[in-house]
């Protein structure tokens, strides 16, 4: 409708009712959101240039959530976001994962300028806590599956957070400890079908590369009971790709499963 006719030929009743008909047909404006965003987005649309630091409090990963979406949505640079919790590229966060929402040993970060000058000020950046692994888990882990180990974990590399163990196609993939299945889907890229177990607040287990899944969401499960079959979705030969991670950070299995 011509802007200069509402003006000219309408009354103020006409225009009234004729903005309630359009609302009525539901009309709306679809915002494409940016780069990296993802489901649970708010209002802001745009990634932050400095982080606000949140002492004390933490996020809990959703299904479709990404470090992007999560660090725009609590205002919060992604480089920060990764920092303060010891994450490395691509960055890969799991449901259920907590994630901090303020730098290691402070309760406060100095916030980047947007620009840098000769004059400025040095910036002071808080380190990410070392990924090294806790002493005990409280866990009794169990191996998810026999087999020869064909890939160990290397810490800092974003392919090699676990352990590869080769087997059979249709070979049995089990819990590695008692807890929740908070995963089971294929939307990981490099996975390929993937379980992730909540073990407690502190500990997930994550399975790949799986032929079929045999658990849901939501279900609990017991140490030892078969949570798939072994297979070769997202990778060139039948293994389990086997991933214990502490408050989100990858730890080596081979730390904590028992000797064989």
């Amino acid at each position: 409708m011509n802007a200069k006719l509402l003006g000219k030929g309408m009354g103020k009743a006409a225009a009234v009712l004729l903005v309630t008909v359009l609302v009525g047909c539901g009309t709306a404006t679809v915002v494409k959101p940016s780069a990296g965003g993802a489901s649970g987005a708010s209002g802001t649309s745009t990634t932050p240039r400095t982080s606000v630091p949140k002492p004390g409090q933490t996020a809990v990963v959703r299904r479709g959530d990404t470090l992007f979406a999560l660090a725009r949505i609590h205002n919060i640079t992604p480089r920060d976001l990764a920092a303060w919790n010891g994450l490395a590229e691509p960055y890969t966060i799991y449901p259920g994962q907590s994630l901090r929402l303020y730098p290691g040993g402070s309760a406060s970060s100095t916030p980047r300028p947007a620009t840098g000058t000769a004059a400025t000020r040095p910036v002071v950046v808080t380190p990410a806590a070392p990924a090294t692994a806790p002493v005990s888990s409280g866990i009794g882990w169990r191996w998810p599956a026999e087999g020869a180990v064909v890939g160990r974990f290397v810490a800092g590399e974003a392919t090699k957070q676990g352990v590869d163990i080769a087997g059979t196609s249709g070979q049995a993939v089990r819990a590695a400890g008692p807890g929740v299945v908070v995963y089971s889907g294929a939307g990981l890229v490099g996975y390929g079908e993937l379980i992730i177990i909540k073990h407690n607040e502190q500990w997930l287990s994550a399975y790949g590369h799986n032929r079929k899944r045999l658990v849901n969401e939501g279900q609990n499960v017991k140490a030892g009971d078969q949570i798939a079959e072994m297979g070769r979705s997202g990778t060139s030969r039948d293994m389990l790709h086997f991933e214990i991670r502490y408050n989100g950070k990858p730890v080596d299995p081979l730390i904590y499963l028992p000797s064989r």
